[in-house]
């Protein structure tokens, strides 16, 4: 219901049905003319015609030399406007007659005209010389004009035109209007169905293209005509806004797009620095606390001999680089995290970087007693920036070291290589302590320290597996631990290098 009345919305169907009003108003005003107007036309012209006859029969008489002609020329008028003419002399001697009946009842017709002056009815015409009057003959069942008159030799004129065709004319030409008006009808609809069609569908078409446009679709374009109409050049400008608009639209979302990086960007810095500061001054507290006290006593001079001062001296020495490195590597994590950091990626060999890791701690290794085992010869090609899987794998190998312990006689490091899909998986095994499950996930957060008891010199900073978080975050590789019998295991992945 609601398709249909949509539809008698359109201006297609409006101007559809309008064409067919406006053509059954003509064809119905056409009949109605016709019925009321084209008798008493008829009824005009015939009248001015007889006029004219009278005129020119009395011009035949006004000039003798014509008269010899006069007779072939009665029946030349008669014949042609199909009138009965009739003269007779005052002696009712008959002149000149083209018809019997009407010679034989003109008597009646005299007497009848005699009556209608009397009565003064259905006259359409009189002068002093001429009178034409509308005749109804019911007797013999005849409607005619009759035209009685003088001619200037004193002869008496009569002329009948018969009123039945002309009705009957009028009947069936009305009948043939109503014929045509109804085929007329019939077949201006088809017409008119394809006029409307013909203009409203590049109307239809703009309608479309104009809906996708609020919808900010700009794919539908006016197809370009070789009519130069209004409509035509309605499509043109369409399609230049539309292209307008597109491009308009697209260099907004373009700096739409900017500015939410920009804005995306100014937050980052922004909760870099708020997560700068707020880890800065966590962890500066306890070193700048020992630098103060160890400061003041220098002044007030606490201990004098020089040892001790030497001492103190050291003390601050040892805070300020611990300091010094704890705040570069805070800003490494945060450039890190907040994609602030390129990586220059390249190939190189994994198991030569794992051996230099190795030999940087071989001081720790003799200190702490710890076997290393990583049997690993055969070159493995990956593809990286060596500079942060270094820092990757002395996490680890640190961390390792430090949390190390001898389990069962043995106090041991495991290294090994596994390919993994397209990556290769590299696990750092130490015998000791298993971690506790809660704290699986949360070893990975800055600052975060499983063993709290360890004091500052061996302890760490806290945010070494953080960094190894961020990069591998960066290369959206895998990382991990699990607790293993006698010991925990710490896995990364890394990139093959793919030969092109």
């Amino acid at each position: 219901m609601e398709k249909i009345k949509s539809q008698f919305k359109s201006v297609r169907v409006k101007l559809f049905v309008t064409l067919c009003i406006v053509i059954v108003i003509i064809v119905s005003s056409l009949i109605v003319v016709n019925r009321l107007v084209l008798e008493n036309f008829y009824m005009y012209s015939k009248t001015r015609t007889i006029k004219q006859v009278y005129q020119k029969i009395n011009n035949y008489y006004k000039s003798p030399s014509l008269e010899t002609n006069l007779e072939n020329e009665l029946k030349r008028i008669a014949y042609r406007n199909n009138f009965d003419i009739l003269i007779k002399a005052d002696t009712d001697l008959i002149v000149f007659s083209t018809n019997k009946d009407f010679l034989e009842s003109i008597d009646d017709v005299i007497n009848m005209n005699m009556q209608a002056n009397i009565k003064g009815a259905n006259i359409i015409y009189s002068d002093e010389n001429m009178q034409i009057r509308k005749i109804t003959d019911n007797a013999n069942n005849l409607n005619y004009i009759l035209l009685s008159g003088n001619l200037v030799n004193g002869y008496n004129l009569y002329i009948r035109i018969p009123i039945a065709p002309i009705e009957e004319s009028v009947r069936i030409s009305n009948e043939a209007l109503i014929l045509i008006g109804l085929l007329t009808i019939v077949l201006s609809s088809f017409i008119a169905s394809f006029i409307s069609h013909k203009f409203t569908k590049p109307i239809s078409e703009l309608n479309e293209i104009t809906n996708k446009m609020a919808k900010l679709d700009f794919s539908q374009k006016y197809r370009i005509t070789d009519s130069d109409d209004e409509i035509n050049e309605l499509g043109q400008n369409i399609n230049t806004m539309s292209d307008k608009l597109e491009t308009t639209i697209k260099q907004l979302r373009e700096n739409n797009k900017e500015l939410e990086k920009d804005i995306e960007e100014k937050s980052k810095i922004d909760e870099m620095r708020k997560q700068f500061i707020s880890d800065v001054s966590h962890e500066l507290k306890t070193p700048i606390a020992l630098i103060q006290g160890y400061a003041e006593g220098l002044v007030e001079n606490v201990n004098t001999d020089e040892e001790s001062k030497k001492f103190y001296a050291e003390v601050i020495l040892d805070e300020s680089n611990k300091m010094d490195e704890l705040v570069k590597q805070l800003l490494e994590l945060m450039k890190l995290e907040y994609g602030k950091r390129n990586f220059n990626d390249n190939k190189f060999d994994l198991i030569e970087l794992i051996k230099e890791v190795v030999r940087k701690c071989d001081v720790m290794l003799k200190e702490n007693q710890i076997e290393v085992m990583f049997n690993e010869n055969k070159p493995v090609y990956v593809y990286a920036d060596d500079f942060y899987i270094d820092q990757v794998l002395t996490n680890y190998f640190t961390n390792a070291i430090k949390h190390a312990e001898n389990v069962n006689g043995k106090k041991q490091i495991k290294i090994k290589i596994e390919k993994v899909n397209d990556k290769a998986r590299v696990y750092v095994y130490n015998t000791g302590k298993q971690i506790a499950p809660e704290d699986l996930d949360r070893i990975w957060g800055r600052f975060y320290k499983v063993d709290t008891s360890r004091n500052r010199e061996n302890g760490g900073s806290g945010i070494g597996l953080s960094v190894v978080k961020a990069i591998q975050t960066n290369y959206k590789n895998s990382y991990g631990v699990e607790n293993k019998e006698d010991g925990v295991e710490f896995y990364f992945d890394i990139n093959l290098y793919k030969e092109s």
